[in-house]
């Protein structure tokens, strides 16, 4: 048996947010801000499927899934409590959330449909978290120069993501999900994501005044397409989802269990709840 632990983490976020606090790098900065924007709306839609989900389930499957669905809520809660306050922080630099907005309009499209399709969406979103986690603790020097508060909040929620990769998906097999849809739903969430990730970030650096800057567009070139990039990385354990027979567990998450212990006096525990058994 595993736990997933409801964790406070102990940061400073009333405290300014510098306009380019990630490390003086105005396209990390937008990249990382944009990021942000989508997690306080995306963390309740996940927390909305999960609940869903357990609630379409047998009673004798909902009792299995409980304690897990719950410890995955209480992480996501928290989630989306820190970045709203950090998202407060960066709205008074002038950016405008677009994204929330646009991902409002198309929750209406997907309100009446069954909660496997919620869980599908939800699955594929948290394959993207979890690559996008593991290659961020493996790469913990980004952040050199940036202030230790915004290095342990993203390495935080980036743990969190690797400790809780499998619950929606987990929950989705328990519904009767197809690979089918599961693979149609990655492709479509695939492009959504990716284009709401690079509309928000060029909004953020028009905002900013650095979108038309050659050294933002250097910079963006080596972090996305440089040797240890993060589309040169992570290309390959994302097209690992449309493979038949995938698991989120295929995905090792010793990187996130090493960057908990190694950092317990960054957050509180606020409880933990067993998950099923791997």
């Amino acid at each position: 048996m595993s736990e997933l632990v409801v964790r406070r983490l102990l940061i400073d976020l009333d405290a300014p947010v510098p306009r380019h606090w990630f490390g003086g790098d105005a396209f990390r900065t937008a990249l990382f801000n944009a990021l942000s924007m989508s997690f306080p709306f995306g963390e309740q839609f996940f927390m909305d499927s999960v609940r869903s989900g357990l609630k379409a389930l047998p009673p004798a499957l909902q009792e299995k899934f409980a304690a897990e669905s719950q410890g995955f809520i209480g992480q996501e809660a928290t989630h989306r409590r820190i970045h709203a306050l950090f998202n407060g922080q960066i709205e008074k630099h002038g950016l405008i959330n677009h994204w929330e907005a646009r991902a409002r309009e198309r929750l209406k499209i997907v309100a009446d449909f069954h909660p496997r399709h919620w869980l599908a969406i939800t699955a594929a979103t948290e394959h993207f978290t979890a690559v996008f986690a593991d290659w961020l603790l493996s790469n913990p020097e980004l952040f050199e120069g940036s202030e230790e508060r915004f290095k342990t909040m993203w390495l935080w929620h980036s743990a969190e993501e690797s400790e809780h990769k499998c619950t929606a998906f987990d929950l989705y097999l328990a519904l009767g999900g197809s690979h089918q849809w599961r693979l149609t739903w990655f492709r479509r969430i695939s492009l959504v994501f990716f284009t709401d990730l690079l509309r928000q970030t060029v909004n953020n650096l028009y905002h900013d005044g650095t979108l038309w800057q050659w050294r933002t567009w250097v910079s963006a070139a080596g972090f996305l397409f440089g040797k240890r990039g993060l589309i040169s990385c992570m290309f390959k354990p994302l097209r690992a989802y449309t493979q038949e027979g995938f698991h989120p567990r295929q995905l090792h998450n010793t990187l996130s269990v090493d960057w908990l212990n190694a950092n317990q006096a960054s957050f509180v525990e606020m409880g933990s709840r067993s998950t099923a058994p791997a």
